[in-house]
């Protein structure tokens, strides 16, 4: 299983695209050096009042597919 350890500072604002579906996905660059993509909702359990903040690693499968996200800081 591959992990990848992401930073994400996403004021409420812009996490309102995503709730509201006008944005589906979310990209950054992993501590890795790997450019991610994923779905934005995986976030919602770490919303908070003013958006989603802290450290989290993503788990992928062999096939690259989403397995879990954990909230590291």
């Amino acid at each position: 299983m591959r992990k990848l350890t992401i930073d994400i500072s996403l004021p409420a604002e812009r996490y309102e695209a995503l709730y509201t579906g006008v944005v589906k996905d979310v990209q950054t660059v992993s501590r890795e050096g790997v450019r991610v993509r994923f779905p934005g909702m995986i976030l919602q359990k770490f919303l908070q009042h003013d958006g989603v903040h802290g450290t989290f690693v993503i788990e992928f499968d062999d096939a690259n597919k989403f397995r879990a996200i954990t909230k590291i800081v």
